[in-house]
């Protein structure tokens, strides 16, 4: 590594060089604000991240000795918590003040998309995920029971996917009488929508969904309705493919779907050094800029890829309205554990990462800021920052005085940063209250993270016992409390029409026929928005929201019982472990297939997040989390004597054979097998044997260390 010296700062010469060359010029900023800004924040933040740290260690040292010494009684458990500090009292009731908020975070609901921003292709695809085609997320999925074969348009499957969608506007736009199954014409007339039937012509039953326009009023070529604050398109092409055999001419239907979308530089990424932050950095520098793009190649077509620009359309009285072309971005940083090399102290030392991140991303955003209306992210002049993994009220608290930090160095006026909350580590559930408390003028965004959550409830209870297996953790008690306490937490801090409150994951990108089955679950649980995987995934989810008003639905859940605090602390446990060896070695070939999969594209090739098949070879969306919650689980029954160290290996090398397998298409992918001896072999078993050990049980200090090794032997330097 080269570096500049700055001050008493030493900048790795990739990340200068960035900075001076991309994220500098018209920003407003000043090269000395910029590096004598990132020193004082080390030198007024370090000691005090370092401390924090600190206090997870000490704090889970008291745990596990309390384990170790007790058997297990919920109230003696609670009482001990409290007095040691990690079970803190709720203040007086309060309701949050965080202000100039965009709709999509306060007033809308909708679905969130979360996407590594190291990748240009799945950014913009994310980004311009605003508007999708409900027609080609039906057709082209398993979302009507079967997935579509190859070959040319498929007229009967086609119709099924029209009757669904039509039955759908029946549902959450109905006509006043007859159906849009129905419909010959749809016009203007008189500043309504006239919708011409067998039986005559009709209204919509509610007559203010009409939306808007395009073309001419008596042959528009697309029609918009609105629900729930959601638009529908009808769009008309009466030549088009579909449209010349539809009598109404409805070539398409596109409904708004992602409304959000997180730019990731944490989970999803693999970024371990100065040449890794800035292809994280610059990416979410030209989002914000509005100038990335990239070229794509489809078949023997050729293009750019950019933003999608803001939809005009014509209003119901005749004046124009301007729809969002794209989802409202924000930018989840790392959280307080790690130290980047990308710039050094004083004293030649790591710096924090997420120091760093707070300042270049927020810099970034000035250009946002800078910016005309009309292309703006944030029309109402905020940075989103999504800050994950932080433990208890102190580190949030430490958070919104970073930020608080950054806005003086920038010269952004306060509480300009609005901070997205996860709520994934179990300090965090059980203090939410405090948590949202300590950055009342910033919370934008809370969430359930089930899986880093699951992980770090394995890792705290690691001496308590061995878990249960990892299909029935979802059916434990402290869940089902988890995930209500978050919502009902939210509502009682007055999010409900301010910011969101969110629910994870759907993992599996292919089965779009269970995700419509299953995530409707997620706005009835009164979440104003729950991550998809995939644009197409966006447009499915998107019809729960039509389905689910969920401001109603947050306003009926106000009123019920919440759950106490003591199902939270049900630890999911087994006293009488009686599993037979068979079950034993599913569960152990499950989690190592599992770790191996996503570890070696991690290792080998930089890969943060991608579909790894599992070991039934469902694809299924994998990043860190997914893989502390496996070597967490292998760990906790290595450490109870459930399984042992030669069972664990052997499980190991099967695995790595059986993924070897399933790369065998890869061009790029480096097989473990049969001599096991490569780095990301070496990886997957340090996240398990050393699993006890890891701080929270997280997998960042492992993998990072091994990336950089490889990165080395391979010679890969960007």
């Amino acid at each position: 590594m080269s570096y500049v010296d700055v001050g008493e700062l030493r900048v790795d010469e990739a990340l200068y060089w960035f900075a001076v060359n991309e994220l500098l010029p018209g920003s407003g900023i000043e090269q000395d604000v910029l590096w004598t800004g990132l020193a004082s924040l080390i030198d007024e933040f370090s000691v005090r991240n370092a401390v924090l740290l600190e206090k997870r260690e000490w704090l889970q040292a008291q745990i596990d000795a309390w384990h170790q010494s007790h058997v297990f009684d919920g109230a003696s458990y609670r009482r001990f918590l409290e007095d040691i500090g990690y079970l803190v009292s709720s203040g007086e009731p309060f309701e949050i003040t965080t202000s100039s908020v965009d709709p999509e975070i306060s007033a809308l609901a909708g679905p969130q998309l979360v996407v590594p921003v190291t990748n240009e292709r799945y950014v913009l695809n994310a980004a311009n995920a605003r508007w999708g085609s409900l027609y080609d997320a039906l057709y082209g999925t398993d979302a009507l029971g079967s997935a579509p074969e190859a070959g040319p348009y498929d007229a009967d499957r086609g119709t099924q996917v029209i009757e669904w969608v039509r039955h759908f506007l029946d549902e959450v736009v109905p006509v006043e009488i007859g159906s849009h199954v129905h419909a010959k014409r749809y016009e203007v007339v008189d500043k309504g929508l006239v919708v011409q039937l067998e039986g005559g012509a009709r209204r919509l039953h509610d007559p203010s969904q009409f939306a808007g326009y395009l073309g001419h009023p008596a042959n528009p070529s697309s029609v918009f309705l609105r629900n729930h604050g959601l638009h529908i398109e009808l769009v008309f092409d009466p030549t088009g493919p579909v449209g010349r055999r539809d009598v109404a001419g409805v070539n398409d239907v596109v409904i708004e779907s992602a409304l959000t979308t997180i730019m990731d530089c944490e989970d999803s990424v693999a970024a371990v050094d100065a040449a890794d932050k800035v292809v994280v950095y610059r990416n979410w520098l030209g989002l914000m800029k509005g100038d990335l793009c990239i070229e794509v190649t489809k078949g023997d077509r050729t293009f750019i890829r950019r933003l999608a620009d803001d939809r005009m359309i014509w209003g119901p009285d005749g004046n124009t309205v301007q729809l969002s072309g794209r989802a409202l971005m924000l930018v989840r940083n790392v959280g307080h554990l790690m130290t980047t090399s990308a710039v050094l102290d004083r004293d030649s030392q790591e710096i924090p990462e997420g120091l760093l991140d707070a300042l270049m991303t927020v810099a970034a955003a000035t250009h946002d800021l800078n910016r005309e209306k009309d292309a703006k992210n944030s029309r109402h002049g905020s940075v989103y920052v999504v800050k994950p993994k932080m433990h208890g009220p102190d580190e949030v608290a430490f958070a919104n005085d970073v930020f608080g930090a950054v806005e003086r160095v920038l010269g952004l006026a306060p509480l300009t940063v609005k901070i997205g909350l996860m709520d994934e580590e179990r300090r965090t559930t059980l203090n939410l209250t405090e948590c949202i408390r300590a950055a009342r003028g910033r919370i934008a965004f809370i969430n359930t993270g089930f899986l880093d959550r699951t992980g770090d409830e394995i890792h705290t209870s690691m001496r308590a016992g061995p878990m249960v297996r990892k299909a029935e953790m979802r059916s434990q008690t402290w869940l089902k409390a988890y995930e209500d306490s978050n919502v009902d937490v939210g509502l009682a801090c007055g999010l409900q029409g301010r910011a969101q409150i969110g629910k994870g994951m759907w993992a599996a990108p292919d089965l779009m026929h269970d995700m419509l089955r299953e995530k409707i679950a997620h706005p009835l649980a009164g979440a104003s928005c729950a991550w998809v995987p995939s644009p197409t995934a966006a447009t499915l989810h998107a019809t729960h929201y039509h389905r689910v008003n969920v401001q109603e639905r947050q306003a009926e859940l106000k009123g019920r019982d919440r759950h106490p605090v003591e199902e939270i602390l049900t630890i999911p446990i087994v006293t009488d472990p009686n599993w037979s060896d068979e079950e034993r070695r599913e569960e152990l070939e499950n989690n190592a297939q599992g770790i191996l999969g996503y570890v070696v594209r991690w290792i080998d090739q930089g890969v943060g997040c991608s579909k790894v098949p599992d070991i039934h070879n469902v694809a299924l969306m994998e990043d860190r989390a997914t893989c502390r919650i496996s070597s967490q689980h292998i760990a906790n029954w290595l450490y109870h004597g459930v399984v042992n160290r030669k069972s664990v290996m052997a499980a190991m090398r099967r695995m790595a054979e059986v993924v070897d397998g399933q790369n065998a298409g890869d061009s790029l992918y480096a097989a473990m097998g049969p001599q096991f001896e490569g780095v990301a072999f070496a990886v997957a078993c340090d996240l398990v044997f050393d699993g006890v050990r890891q701080p929270s049980g997280y997998t960042e200090p492992i993998l990072h260390a091994r990336r950089v090794e490889r990165k080395s032997e391979i010679g890969v330097t960007t």
